[in-house]
């Protein structure tokens, strides 16, 4: 029946795949060519998931108009030539394909819920031979950026789903900050690139520290 479809909904960097070095490489490279002082490798890490435009403001409040736009444009360059050069996929997170396994065996739908553009997220998920595993793949080229709840909404209604038979899984504030906007319950991983503690201020309807424990979790927030 419509709407009593449960829905898994994942972010992609730092959830399932490990993306920090080319995503902290490229955005050092932006900066150099605009000849701004590179953002620390912590730094970065801290505005995974925002929309591009937002995380260069984040990281540069002064960078603004047309020069915000040529350091987007000089990551985007960056980031693809570092992974054209290098002919490894980003590394999947410990644990993420036993974990997608699972909860299709569980029943659940998939879904990507990332703010990654969409040519960085097809490609990644087709190296790692994922692709065909989501019903919905939304990413930033599909709406409003995290927090903003509009792409984490669509996955839910183009799945065929509802929000109370959904989850959202992510590393993030931003992952946690939709969910929480969507009224669907956030499932916090502390393998990615927010701590704890930062997590914990979006209130996460759950917490866990390895893939291994994701679909338990995941039942228990929305039983079969």
């Amino acid at each position: 029946m419509a709407g009593d479809l449960r829905l898994c909904a994942l972010d992609l960097d730092g959830t399932l795949i490990d993306s920090q070095h080319h995503i902290v490489a490229a955005m050092a490279a932006a900066f150099r060519a605009e000849g701004l002082p590179p953002p620390s490798p912590a730094m970065v890490r801290e505005i995974v998931g925002l929309p591009l435009d937002h995380a260069i403001h984040r990281l540069a409040p002064q960078v603004r108009g047309l020069q915000l736009e040529r350091v987007g444009q000089a990551y985007r360059d960056a980031y693809f030539d570092a992974k054209d050069a290098d002919s490894a996929a980003e590394p999947l997170m410990p644990g993420a394909r036993a974990a997608l396994d699972a909860l299709e065996a569980d029943g659940w739908l998939l879904a990507v819920v990332t703010g990654k553009g969409r040519r960085g997220l097809h490609e990644v998920l087709e190296a790692h031979g994922l692709i065909e595993r989501f019903v919905v793949l939304k990413s930033a080229d599909d709406g409003p950026g995290k927090p903003d709840p509009t792409l984490l909404l669509d996955a839910v209604r183009e799945a065929g789903s509802s929000t109370a038979r959904a989850v959202m899984v992510g590393d993030t504030v931003f992952d946690m900050g939709m969910a929480r906007r969507a009224r669907v319950p956030g499932i916090a991983v502390t393998w990615g690139y927010h701590d704890l503690a930062l997590l914990e201020t979006e209130r996460p309807a759950a917490v866990i520290g390895r893939f291994e424990e994701l679909a338990e979790a995941a039942g228990r927030l929305v039983p079969a």
